[in-house]
């Protein structure tokens, strides 16, 4: 992707950490010349190897994991994202010389694309992806909750995909080419919206500024 230096992200955990947030992946892959995306929740595994590996599964009835794809497959991870007015910039009653933006951070994530058809390791594979996203609930649901012999049908019913990482790149587009003062305005606008994402990038705006990450 287009990657101006001063929105470049390259904390692995950083991020690993997107990911764990917003596991919903966008999986593009290239078959016969032709590029097919599927919409999956992957689990990052940090320590599989230097940049992680991601696991998840497809319906069995997915053409996906029967398909020979060519070269690597890409992996996209959106994160927050939201539009920036120029009225909150000072700049525009300076000079009038501001224009609209949008803000976003993002991971993608390049590999080779691995099929396991072996119940153990799906089951390892979907008890863990459960357990990710029932964490904090007030009575967490397990696998084991529901009948052994439901499971195992369910088990059947999918296949399972692990993803080597051999290349992360993340943008992380938080007004780093903005002044100090338009920064600031774009905080306060965002900060004063309903939308839970507007807030999580005042956040990361505000960060720019106080020097939490490299611009």
């Amino acid at each position: 992707m287009y990657q101006p230096a001063a929105f470049r992200e390259e904390r692995i955990d950083v991020m690993h950490g997107l990911i764990r947030d917003h596991p919903l992946a966008v999986l593009v892959t290239n078959t016969g010349g032709s590029l097919e995306a599927n919409h999956l929740p992957l689990l990052i595994e940090p320590l599989s190897s230097p940049h992680g590996t991601l696991r998840g599964h497809v319906a069995r009835a997915n053409p996906l994991w029967r398909q020979s794809h060519d070269g690597e497959v890409l992996a996209i991870f959106q994160g927050p994202q939201v539009y920036v007015t120029p009225s909150w910039y000072p700049e525009k009653q300076a000079t009038g010389k501001v224009v609209p933006t949008w803000n976003y951070v993002v991971v993608h994530v390049h590999g080779p694309l691995i099929i396991h058809d072996d119940r153990d390791w799906l089951r390892d594979l979907v008890s863990c992806l459960t357990s990710q996203q029932e964490a904090g609930r007030p009575q967490p649901w397990g696998v084991a909750d529901a009948p052994a012999d439901y499971i195992e049908r369910m088990l059947g019913a999918i296949v399972g995909i692990e993803i080597p990482v051999t290349r992360l790149e993340g943008k992380w587009k938080v007004s780093q080419n903005r002044s100090e003062s338009d920064r600031a305005g774009v905080v306060a606008g965002l900060a004063q919206q309903a939308d839970p994402q507007a807030r999580a990038l005042a956040g990361l705006v505000a960060e720019v500024t106080a020097n939490k990450r490299p611009v």
